[in-house]
């Protein structure tokens, strides 16, 4: 029991803009980010929480939101050393940070790094002026390359770039010019997915016009090739990595791993390991509440022993 990989992730809540088809907890900035005293509440947040994490090993860590990359590598130097302090990192941890291509500054990428940040997600969705547009990205293409430049400049090897397919207009000779040109840029990993339809955004109150769905089965099956041509192997649903260099916090999911997770309207799951029975857990969800709660722990739930075989299998 003891050798159950533990991942964290943090959660950062705030972006520049809400995109129309993000249902993720994230909120467009109003004003100013309150860093520091979000950085205070997660360090709390993880005190609280170190019944469920001592004496264990930290597998990975995800710093994914929002957008991650609106707070600064100082923000994050902080953070670690306070979890540093209570518990020991793998020795080959990964540490993942998401950026947001229009969010970039090549000095902040170097201060990532330094700090201890060896993995990044790029947000690119597409290079395609007109989809990035659709899509209501606040980057263009040519901040998308920069954004990749900056990444490898500051000493980056591993770095993913995330893509959508299936975009309103969308045609299949565009769907692999994406491909084709993100492969050119060698990312380590590639995240490529559907764009769909979620309750609760903009584009489910006013939906766009997609491409008919025997079309888009066609856009997977011609990426899927692709890919395959390329030695992006696929290792689940939507990420595909070349050389074995999958995200392994991802795969600690898909593995009925455990993870901590601090933050505004951040999940855990984690193993009692004095009697094995497995909790899910959820913190309070909008940044004001996160922030003013004595107690983070908006739900906690005891898995049903019935029920595990079906999780296992589900991520499995």
């Amino acid at each position: 029991m003891n050798s159950i990989p533990l991942s964290l992730y943090i959660h950062i809540p705030w972006c520049i803009k809400k995109c129309p088809y993000c249902d993720f907890n994230s909120h467009a900035v109003k004003d100013s980010i309150p860093e520091e005293l979000y950085v205070k509440k997660l360090i709390a947040d993880f005190q609280a929480d170190l019944p469920w994490v001592q004496q264990r090993k930290l597998h990975s860590i995800f710093i994914g939101g929002g957008t991650p990359s609106l707070f600064s590598a100082k923000a994050y130097e902080t953070l670690f050393a306070a979890i540093f302090k209570w518990v020991t990192p793998c020795e080959a941890i990964e540490i993942t940070l998401e950026a947001n291509p229009g969010t970039v500054e090549q000095q902040r990428f170097k201060d990532y790094h330094a700090v201890g940040i060896n993995r990044l997600s790029l947000g690119c969705q597409s290079f395609n002026a007109k989809h990035l547009q659709a899509l209501g990205r606040i980057h263009d293409p040519q901040q998308a390359l920069k954004a990749v430049d900056a990444t490898m400049n500051a000493g980056f090897t591993n770095f993913n770039l995330d893509l959508m397919f299936a975009l309103p207009s969308q045609t299949e000779q565009e769907v692999l010019e994406d491909l084709h040109l993100a492969l050119s840029l060698n990312p380590t990993h590639l995240s490529w997915y559907q764009l769909t339809l979620e309750p609760n955004t903009l584009f489910h109150k006013f939906p766009p016009k997609l491409p008919e769905e025997d079309l888009i089965a066609a856009m997977f099956e011609l990426g899927q090739t692709y890919l395959a041509a390329n030695q992006f192997l696929q290792y689940e649903v939507s990420a595909y990595a070349k050389n074995n260099q999958q995200c392994q916090h991802n795969l600690n999911y898909w593995q009925f791993g455990d993870y901590l997770g601090i933050g505004a309207g951040a999940h855990s799951k984690l193993t009692n390991l004095s009697n094995r029975q497995i909790y899910r857990l959820l913190k309070h969800k909008h940044p004001k509440t996160y922030i003013e709660a004595e107690n983070f722990i908006a739900e906690s739930n005891l898995v049903d022993p019935t029920a595990l075989p079906f999780e296992f299998m589900l991520n499995a």
